[in-house]
């Protein structure tokens, strides 16, 4: 499986799942559910989801350190500070909460079932192998930090 490892950038699968997420939608309206703030609830997650990612972009920018997912080896500094005291992953963090503000809008339970497989495929094929390649390039000081900060919140 290390094919698919760091080969398809996270905005793409996030796409993906979010399509499938209304296809499921569409074909199982049987578990379809009425929840009367889900548009206002959406909002504000999809929001704080676009903060978060934009947040985790605009520190690494600042780092000038690279964006490219699929090529954590060309990474120039490890970034520390900023959102990434809170997350390790800001940006997949981010994609995750519009995904589930999605869910939410589409007001689906079978859309809540692709949450957890975004996140195993993103900790799968994405993290871990970048997780991977900045030990190799910043040993001590991205264990230590691995310690301090959790992957995802």
């Amino acid at each position: 499986m290390r094919v698919l490892e760091l080969k398809v950038p996270p905005p793409a699968i996030a796409l993906a799942t979010a399509a499938l997420m209304w296809l499921a939608s569409r074909y199982a309206p049987g578990l379809a559910f009425v929840f009367s703030a889900g548009d206002l609830l959406a909002g504000g997650l999809a929001a704080i989801g676009l903060i978060v990612a934009i947040l985790g972009v605009v520190t690494f920018r600042r780092a000038r350190t690279t964006l490219n997912p699929t090529k954590p080896e060309a990474s120039s500094s490890l970034v520390s500070w900023g959102i990434y005291k809170i997350t390790r992953n800001p940006m997949y963090l981010g994609l995750l909460l519009v995904l589930t503000a999605w869910a939410i809008f589409l007001s689906n339970w079978l859309t809540f079932l692709f949450l957890p497989v975004f996140v195993v495929y993103i900790s799968r094929f994405q993290i871990v192998p970048e997780e991977q390649a900045l030990t190799l390039l910043f040993a001590r000081e991205f264990v230590a930090y691995q310690s301090r900060v959790r992957r995802w919140l």
